[in-house]
């Protein structure tokens, strides 16, 4: 029985191409990764003397038990995490209602209100209006202003409504025929149907409260307050600067680009085991208006 090719060679060629560019492609993005790895668990001589590319050389944790050793390191840690579930709660908390409330055509002013929300992701009003806002509010070096002041995102509640008016009109129809309210509508509802688009958008929320630096840096002032980014800032700028710190180096095993990398891997870790569970979830979330009724 006669084959038949369903890929010309033109075809062939461009998918070997394809897989070329993109394994490059996934090089160039593990590549930094690993080398931080590398450095991580290298000893300061090999690292200063340029030996590690790749691989780790003179294996040693002693960069990771300074940073571990370090209080301020823990306290940053212990506010991280308070920054990012606290405000991930907070901004779950407000932009579900808001979303669900935007996806309702019986919205009064529903055209209004989305016009303006979308507006806001094309233009804002600015650094220093947000700035003496929140020192208008009293929220300046305030942990509660950290976590209000970034709660709601434009992108995000606009991409909760979408899968929220992509629910089928007959589960609504049918919880109202059994008397459901509109939070009873939200809650046991809206809610568990529309779980894939509320993960990825707690993603978001949780990948850019874990890597904020810069309105942390600006709004806090106590060094009890400050989160794991600014503490890795401060930690570069006194490491540099710390005559203490460089006659130490001389006996000790590591150095300041293996101790930055150290708190650089053991920043990132929590990030990397909640990614996996929550990416059965993303592809969902992203690709919305797939349900129809």
């Amino acid at each position: 029985m006669k084959s038949f090719n369903l890929y010309s060679r033109g075809d062939k060629i461009f998918g070997w191409a394809n897989a070329i560019l993109l394994s490059l492609f996934v090089l160039s993005t593990l590549y930094p990764f690993i080398y931080v790895v590398a450095v991580s668990i290298s000893s300061g001589a090999a690292v200063t003397a340029g030996r590690v590319t790749l691989w780790p050389v003179d294996v040693t944790l002693a960069a990771y038990e300074h940073v571990l050793s370090d209080r301020m390191f823990w306290i940053a840690y212990g506010n991280t995490f308070i920054y990012t579930f606290g405000g991930t709660f907070m901004s779950l908390l407000i932009m579900i209602p808001g979303a669900y409330a935007l996806s309702r055509k019986r919205l009064r002013g529903r055209t209004f209100f989305n016009i303006a929300i979308a507006f806001t992701l094309w233009f804002h009003a600015g650094m220093i209006p947000f700035f003496l806002n929140m020192r208008d509010l009293g929220l300046l070096d305030s942990r509660f202003g950290i976590i209000i002041g970034f709660a709601a995102s434009a992108f995000n509640v606009i991409l909760l409504r979408n899968f929220f008016e992509a629910v089928p009109k007959s589960f609504e129809e049918a919880a109202k025929m059994d008397g459901a309210s509109e939070l009873q509508l939200l809650w046991k509802v809206f809610i568990p149907l529309s779980k894939p688009a509320i993960v990825t958008v707690a993603l978001f929320c949780i990948v850019s409260r874990w890597n904020g630096y810069f309105w942390a840096m600006v709004l806090l002032r106590g060094e009890e307050k400050i989160p794991l980014q600014v503490y890795l800032k401060r930690v570069i700028v006194d490491l540099n600067s710390n005559d203490e710190f460089a006659s130490s180096l001389l006996t000790a095993h590591y150095s300041f680009e293996t101790v930055t990398s150290a708190i650089m891997i053991a920043s990132i870790i929590p990030v990397l085991i909640i990614y996996p569970y929550a990416q059965k979830y993303f592809t969902k979330g992203i690709l919305l208006g797939g349900v129809k009724e």
